[in-house]
């Protein structure tokens, strides 16, 4: 019998450009590539257990980050009120609730439920500012089910997913049986690049893979610090309207 001839391995030409893809990352944004490797090897709760402890978002003022100083929630702790008068709100699940800082300067006449998945925050929460209507718990947005309320503040988070599991959170909140959704999204950022759970990009709910529909309402919070690229907004959504798309559609 003839010898066989060598196999010849096949190679896929998207894996190539991928590995060739990452390599070209790596060399232009070596720090960034390292970060993201890291951050791939890391359950969500130990991507923020891990910048809560660090103060990775390096702000001097609050653990919760840059976009959570006084000086940039101006906007948001004057409307938020009128905006719970005006859909007559009657509670409300805030999460993530991060270290409560700018948010302890905003009145709210309804039921107040924070959350993180970091317990030590919802500890020290607990222990400072909860009070009649008003208290702390720990839970996961992609994992634990959520209560049901008139409105859910999900502020500065879907920012720091990846694709993935903005569509877990999404579908999360979907489950809740909650009525409208108040989250951040940026008008006219460029296009949604994917990243890992624990970097930032500036999300655009309305752009693709998510193509949210025109939100009901769309605050834009004046926003100055780094990282507020495009106009960042919270946008509001009846929750029905905020059922991710699956995948392979959204990409279509």
């Amino acid at each position: 019998m003839p010898a066989e001839s060598p196999r010849i391995p096949s190679f896929r030409p998207r894996a190539v450009a991928s590995v060739f893809q990452a390599i070209w990352s790596f060399v232009r944004h070596p720090r960034r590539s390292l970060r993201h490797w890291r951050l791939r090897r890391m359950t969500p709760e130990q991507v923020f257990n891990d910048i809560y402890r660090r103060n990775a978002w390096s702000s001097a003022e609050s653990v919760s980050g840059l976009g959570s100083g006084l000086d940039q929630t101006i906007v948001i702790r004057r409307e938020l009120p009128a905006l719970v008068r005006e859909f007559g709100w009657r509670s409300m699940l805030d999460l993530p609730c991060g270290d409560f800082h700018w948010m302890s300067h905003v009145e709210l006449d309804l039921d107040y439920l924070g959350a993180d998945i970091v317990d030590d925050l919802i500890q020290r929460n607990q222990a400072r500012y909860a009070g009649p209507g008003r208290r702390f718990v720990r839970l996961d947005l992609l994992a634990d089910p959520l209560p049901a309320v008139d409105v859910v503040l999900c502020r500065d988070c879907l920012v720091h997913f990846s694709h993935a599991d903005v569509r877990r959170a999404l579908a999360n909140l979907c489950a809740s049986g909650s009525r409208f959704l108040l989250t951040t999204t940026h008008v006219h950022a460029h296009g949604n690049r994917d990243i890992p759970t624990g970097a930032f990009w500036p999300l655009d709910l309305q752009a693709a893979p998510f193509l949210l529909p025109r939100p009901i309402r769309l605050i834009d919070e004046r926003c100055t610090h780094r990282g507020s690229l495009g106009a960042k907004c919270l946008a509001l959504w009846h929750m029905e309207d905020v059922v991710p798309r699956p995948a392979t559609s959204a990409a279509a």
